[in-house]
């Protein structure tokens, strides 16, 4: 689509990227095109920088950074369920003005637009359907100019009503896949490229029936002489492409030559950063007395605001204050939708703890951050929703030792069965299944439906737990404290902190169990209406080996 088609306030044509799930894109190279020809691991220059003909993706969505033209906000169809909801919440690129849109915020319906079911996310939108625009749409001096064509009348033919000529896109989508067919012929004898030859002329001639004589496909003009057909210097006939011939056709004769044997191949890796100044230029050419240790000492003593200040000084104080030092919190709560350039600064400043709670983060966004912060220790999803917390169940986490998922809806034990197990996917001849969250040593779960089933799975894949947040869960009872103090569980010997403040089922049977943790100094029981004052203050007189204290009622706590 040239730049004249797009009207006045049309948005940029974004590049898309591959969708990494069709036939072409899980395939590899062939090695044979000139593109492969061309990539340094098969020995060439490097210059073209194409990929394999055979790897060219036939459906190409769109990239992680766009966001609505309207809203500014990205796609979101993964926090709804329903079908209408989703089409409303999702970005759909317009192929005639190239904006990009949620159909919600247009308050149009889906009926009015026309949607293209080979590309995904991709659309004639109704704005530029009920204007009547096209592909051929011109602005000239600041004013659009709609090119109105009369309609054609169908070519009568003796088998039947005419057929419908297929749009561009369907056009080059077919002759790509001809191609395909073709150059996976290419091994065979002659007898076979001599068969191929004549189906991709009866191909060919089928698909220029409707097209008039002595005129191209797509409005080109024929080539001169009368013909599209071209000799070159090899003796081979190579027909233009939107002409009526065949595609492709090899010249009749023995099979081609063996190919000759690969170079051999060597990893090619991008070029190191540049590394950071030590020193701040000034203006009159000389450096600064103080070095870049001495600055990052006085940026430490800075908020956030003031970071963001700093960084608009000049590009070496803006390189600086990237430095992961300088965040080891990042607090994004309470934001209704995160942007992309949001994720990216995160994702430049690798912090130690990230809060997320009540924020609109979707599942695609948050395995896109997890991905790339390989270093992250603690991680706040409270109030989020379970499908964007289900990206924790595919995204690896090394580092991780505080989890808070407390007040998440509608989770049950299946999905947490799913966060809780090891990953499926474990390479074969593994002897050693390490869940996800064996190396956490604080989980909160406060307001959670958890049941035993749940406590059971939590004891035997998260073993070094210290501190847990059990408080108002609704099921949590005197057998899930005794699940928790029994002699084969592993938290027995390693719980610190533990809060059950909330929890109606608990009843004074369950308060002489708590002596079995030797290392208990902070037991919360607050708001436990079967719970009586008096059992608690007992238990702070004999306690665990020492006596606790009580600030507060039913909060027991002892001084390291």
């Amino acid at each position: 689509m040239s730049s004249s088609s797009r009207g006045p306030g049309a948005g940029a044509r974004r590049r898309r990227t591959r969708c990494r799930r069709c036939r072409a894109c899980v395939r590899t190279e062939c090695g044979d095109c000139h593109f492969c020809r061309d990539m340094k691991k098969f020995g060439g220059p490097g210059r073209m920088k194409q990929s394999c003909l055979l790897r060219q993706c036939t459906a190409p969505v769109l990239p992680h950074t766009a966001v609505c033209l309207l809203c500014g906000e990205a796609g979101k169809e993964d926090t709804v369920e329903g079908e209408e909801e989703k089409f409303g919440l999702s970005l759909m690129e317009c192929t005639i003005c190239n904006e990009i849109v949620h159909p919600g915020c247009l308050k149009m319906g889906k009926a009015e637009g026309v949607i293209n079911a080979e590309i995904p996310n991709c659309w004639e939108c109704p704005r530029c359907t009920q204007e009547g625009r096209t592909s051929k749409v011109g602005v000239k001096g600041g004013r659009e100019r709609h090119l109105k064509k009369k309609p054609k009348p169908p070519l009568a033919s003796a088998e039947g009503p005419a057929v419908p000529s297929p749009s561009p896109q369907r056009e080059k989508l077919e002759r790509f896949k001809r191609m395909c067919q073709l150059l996976e012929r290419v091994p065979d004898t002659s007898s076979s490229s001599s068969d191929s030859d004549s189906d991709s002329d009866s191909s060919g001639t089928s698909l220029s029936e409707d097209e008039a004589p002595g005129e191209a496909r797509n409005g080109r003009r024929p080539a001169r002489g009368g013909s599209g057909e071209k000799e070159n210097r090899g003796g081979r006939r190579a027909v233009r492409p939107g002409s009526g011939g065949p595609l492709l056709s090899w010249p009749l004769g023995p099979a081609p030559p063996p190919r000759p044997p690969q170079l051999e191949r060597h990893v090619v890796r991008p070029p190191p950063r540049s590394p950071e100044p030590d020193t701040l230029p000034l203006a009159a050419g000389s450096d600064h007395p103080l070095p870049r240790a001495a600055w990052l000492r006085v940026f430490q003593h800075l908020g956030p605001r003031e970071l963001c200040i700093c960084m608009r000084v000049c590009r070496t104080w803006s390189r600086w204050c990237y430095d992961k030092r300088l965040w080891p919190r990042m607090d994004l709560s309470r934001r209704k939708s995160l942007t992309p350039p949001m994720l990216s600064g995160v994702v430049r400043r690798q912090p130690r703890a990230l809060d997320l709670s009540w924020t609109g983060v979707s599942k695609k966004q948050l395995m896109w951050l997890l991905n790339r912060l390989q270093g992250l220790q603690e991680l706040v999803l409270s109030g989020c929703s379970w499908l964007s917390v289900s990206a924790l169940g595919s995204a690896p986490l090394p580092a991780l030792r505080l989890l808070d998922l407390r007040w998440i809806e509608d989770v049950k034990d299946s999905q947490l069965r799913e966060l809780l197990l090891p990953p499926p996917d474990t390479k074969p001849g593994q002897t050693e299944s390490r869940g996800r969250l064996q190396g956490v040593a604080e989980l909160r779960l406060a307001g959670l439906e958890l049941t035993d089933a749940s406590l059971r799975l939590l004891l035997r894949h998260a073993p070094q737990l210290s501190a847990l947040d059990l408080s108002h869960c609704a099921h949590v009872g005197d057998p899930s404290v005794h699940l928790l103090t029994a002699p084969t569980s592993p938290l027995r010997e390693t719980l610190v902190h533990l809060n059950l403040a909330g929890c109606h089922r608990l009843t004074d049977h369950c308060l002489p169990l708590f002596r079995r943790c030797p290392r208990l100094r902070r037991l919360d029981l607050r708001s436990c209406r079967q719970l009586s004052p008096e059992a608690c203050a007992r238990l702070a007189a004999a306690g665990p080996p020492g006596p606790f204290r009580c600030p507060e009622e039913k909060l027991l706590l002892k001084d390291s």
